[in-house]
């Protein structure tokens, strides 16, 4: 299936937005949130302290009358600068977020969107990456594709087992914190994957340009599934 088949036939999936936040959210309560290295306001904050980001998102939000702040797919962020593990090759430095972040309070709940069961999961350690992850797969008709959600709690993935079942709307986890989420104020990172490449429990959602068009087609955003 070619990378523009795929993103319709998302689309198609529902005609109403998918959720994996409370579905009692409307849409007027999400905000779109920019942290990209352009972006003028955000050049003031020191987007290496996962206090002083908090802190600017939660006032955000509190600004827009939101719940929600979302965003980040394509978007080049200088918030890896501060890990090495998106900077151990210098001439292919990973700045470029391949997914969707929806930033909210820790614990909040996370359900799937479709019909899945559980391909993977994992405690991804390192500083800056995802902390608890776990992967979905999901076959609608003939198709089938992934979905990655990032910056979860430990307790998601304590009990939690390979191809086990989980219906549309189902709660799969709960948001972490920064002490357990790569050291990032607490939110989700949404993904969705065409080819897992032998992944288990991981998968990058943050690349770099040169490997830029491939990560889009493989991972087409995931608003096509949100439609926020």
């Amino acid at each position: 299936m070619s990378p523009l088949y795929f993103e319709d036939f998302l689309v198609n999936i529902s005609r109403k937005p998918l959720r994996v936040l409370d579905t009692s959210i409307k849409n007027s309560k999400y905000i779109h949130l920019d942290l990209s290295q352009d972006h003028v306001e955000l050049q003031g904050v020191d987007v290496s302290s996962s206090t002083k980001l908090e802190t600017y998102i939660t006032n955000y939000i509190k600004k827009q009358h939101a719940l929600v702040a979302f965003g980040g797919y394509n978007e080049i962020r200088t918030i890896y600068k501060r890990s090495i593990y998106f900077n151990a090759a210098p001439t292919k430095e990973r700045n470029i977020h391949i997914g969707i972040d929806l930033w909210c309070g820790a614990e909040t709940p996370v359900y799937t969107p479709l019909d899945a069961t559980v391909h993977s999961f994992k405690n991804n350690t390192n500083y800056g990456d995802y902390g608890p992850t776990i992967i979905l797969k999901h076959r609608i008709n003939t198709v089938e594709f992934y979905t990655l959600y990032g910056h979860l709690s430990l307790a998601s993935i304590e009990d939690l087992k390979v191809n086990q079942v989980f219906k549309q709307g189902e709660q799969i986890g709960a948001l972490g914190d920064t002490v357990v989420n790569g050291d990032y104020p607490s939110h989700l990172h949404f993904q969705i994957i065409r080819d897992l490449q032998g992944f288990n429990g991981d998968y990058p959602g943050v690349c770099n340009i040169t490997d830029l068009d491939f990560y889009l087609d493989n991972c087409p955003n995931p608003n096509l599934l949100l439609k926020l």
